[in-house]
C-alpha cells in the first residue's frame, strides 16, 4: 500500500482552513449580535446608536456559514 502523503497533505491543509474560517464567520455573527443588544441598549439609556447593521451583518455572516456548511454536504452526498 502507498499513500500519497501530498495529497493528503493538501486536504488536510485544506480542511483546516476551511475550518478555521467557519469558525471565524459563525464568531463575527456571535459578535453581531451582541454588538445589536449592546446598541438596543445604549439607545433605551437615551443614546443613538442603530442596532439594524449589527443585526445585518450577523445574519448575513450565520447565512454564509449555512451555506458553507450547505455546499460541504452536497460535496459529500455527490
Amino acid at each position: 500500500m502507498k499513500i500519497d502523503w501530498a495529497a493528503l497533505g493538501s486536504v488536510f491543509g485544506v480542511s483546516l482552513a476551511v475550518t478555521v474560517a467557519l469558525v471565524g464567520l459563525f464568531t463575527l455573527g456571535i459578535v453581531g449580535l451582541s454588538k445589536q443588544e449592546q446598541a438596543r441598549e445604549a439607545q433605551a439609556a437615551g443614546g443613538s446608536a442603530a442596532a439594524l447593521p449589527a443585526r445585518v451583518g450577523a445574519y448575513a455572516c450565520f447565512a454564509l456559514c449555512a451555506g458553507a456548511v450547505a455546499y460541504g454536504i452536497s460535496l459529500i452526498v455527490a
